[in-house]
């Protein structure tokens, strides 16, 4: 997310979101301390379980996370099904634009720099 926004304001209704998106929440699920919703059956067969949730950090803004378990391309191809992977694509990538107010680009180079600012570590 850009500077001075956040994630409940972006997406006061988190759950409504990733049902538009993925299909009914059936559960949560706490992930490193952090209570995620889970879709068990997502409605695009690409998807074999998909995590979502706002993710709090002491002094922080939120952040979002998400885990987007994806069947095996093989599987996938050989159940006729392979139409739905750029409809997987674009499902998640409008979800993420839509949640923090960023293309694919952006989050990538987001992330380079997020990797290239960390110290190296000595593998000793």
């Amino acid at each position: 997310m850009r500077r001075g926004e956040y994630l409940e304001e972006r997406m006061p209704d988190l759950r409504a979101k990733v049902e538009e998106y993925f299909g009914p929440v059936t559960g949560t699920q706490t992930v490193d301390g952090q209570e995620l919703y889970v879709v068990e059956d997502p409605v695009n067969p690409v998807f074999e379980r998909v995590l979502v949730g706002a993710a709090s950090y002491e002094g922080k803004k939120d952040r979002l996370a998400v885990d987007f378990v994806e069947r095996p391309a093989e599987e996938v191809i050989a159940a006729g099904e392979a139409d739905a992977a750029a409809d997987a694509v674009d499902a998640k990538n409008n979800f993420l634009k839509e949640a923090t107010g960023r293309d694919a680009k952006s989050r990538r180079d987001s992330m380079k720099r997020s990797v290239e600012d960390e110290p190296d570590h000595d593998l000793d």
